[in-house]
């Protein structure tokens, strides 16, 4: 699996729908977020977006159009999901160099909305299949329960994830720790699995590592850091960076820690939601941060910005898009070139 920063063909979505149970009530201003974020993307790679039939492209083409989003880059597939979490029911592409030839293949892992807590998801776990098809990309299909979320690789042999996740019995409760390393090594090519504990609050996946901590490069990791000790997210965030720094890549060296902030505590209806500044995506020459009118929003849109020296730092506001507990790591998954 190569590193998200590799160079893309394009970047996947599967478009919310407003039936859908992501965003309960609060549907309306959030197509407008999905324009925006498409159109940073397209200034740099192709879009390729999941709909449900005919009309819904119509919309979504319409609603594009207002927002002056350049079409050119822009191609929708009529592969229906219920839901928006692409990250997580989408496809996640390999590669290899064989005989002086690039190839590519998919994993498609089994999905089961996180635990079986949003029923029904047969279609969100047939992303992946018709994508394959599409491309004409060889299929491997492990058979156990992974979303795209939960795991973060380097591109160079080692990957990060949390226990609080992979090791849940919502996902694979017949498998032990050491099974799922073996599935990972399989089926993604690492040699190297490094293990941090809990999420932060507020978060439904049980724990998904793309809010928490993110490689920038081969030999970087960021990760959040709650200052608040009242904070509830003190605890977990301090517990992950202790272990962080304790923790050695592929070839046995350490990695270098770099911490971003936390913004403030964002609640909706009583609700404690995710807000992470760990959920940015990484495009051609772009990363896309999500923001939430906080005064932390320049701090680590300066950080990562420092981290991504080729690349030009994007901070959107996530303020809407955060109400279905997911930001733009979560909606989007990258198709290698």
């Amino acid at each position: 699996m190569p590193a998200e920063w590799e160079p893309h063909v394009g970047t996947w979505l599967s478009w919310p729908r407003p039936e859908g149970i992501s965003f309960p009530d609060k549907y309306e201003p959030v197509p407008g977020v999905y324009a925006e974020f498409i159109k940073a993307l397209v200034e740099v790679e192709d879009v390729d977006i999941n709909v449900w039939h005919a009309e819904m492209e119509q919309w979504v083409y319409g609603l594009l159009a207002t927002h002056k989003v350049p079409m050119a880059r822009v191609r929708f597939h009529h592969f229906p999901a219920y839901e928006p979490w692409c990250r997580d029911h989408g496809p996640i592409f390999l590669k290899r160099r064989k005989d002086g030839r690039d190839e590519r293949a998919i994993v498609d892992w089994g999905f089961n909305a996180w635990g079986g807590k949003y029923p029904p998801f047969d279609l969100d776990d047939a992303v992946p299949q018709h994508i394959a098809k599409l491309r004409g990309l060889p299929l491997f299909s492990p058979g156990i329960v992974m979303e795209g979320g939960s795991i973060e690789v380097n591109g160079r042999g080692t990957l990060l994830t949390t226990e609080a996740c992979l090791l849940n019995k919502n996902r694979n409760p017949h498998l032990t720790k050491a099974q799922i390393e073996q599935y990972l090594k399989d089926h993604l090519g690492v040699t190297n699995t490094l293990w941090l504990g809990d999420g932060i609050v507020g978060d439904d996946t049980d724990g998904h590592i793309d809010d928490l901590s993110r490689f920038v490069n081969p030999t970087t990791i960021v990760t959040v850091v709650e200052e608040d000790p009242k904070d509830e997210n003190f605890p977990m965030l301090d517990e992950n960076l202790k272990r962080l720094r304790t923790l050695q890549d592929q070839d046995g060296k350490l990695f270098r820690i770099v911490e971003l902030p936390m913004p403030r505590a964002i609640e909706y209806d009583g609700q404690r939601l995710p807000a992470s500044y760990a959920n940015f995506y990484i495009a051609n020459q772009r990363v896309i941060v999500p923001t939430y009118r906080d005064p932390q929003d320049t701090v680590a849109l300066d950080i990562l910005q420092r981290e991504f020296p080729d690349r030009k730092v994007i901070g959107l506001d996530s303020s809407e898009l955060i109400w279905g507990l997911g930001s733009f790591h979560c909606i989007s998954q990258q198709e290698p070139a």
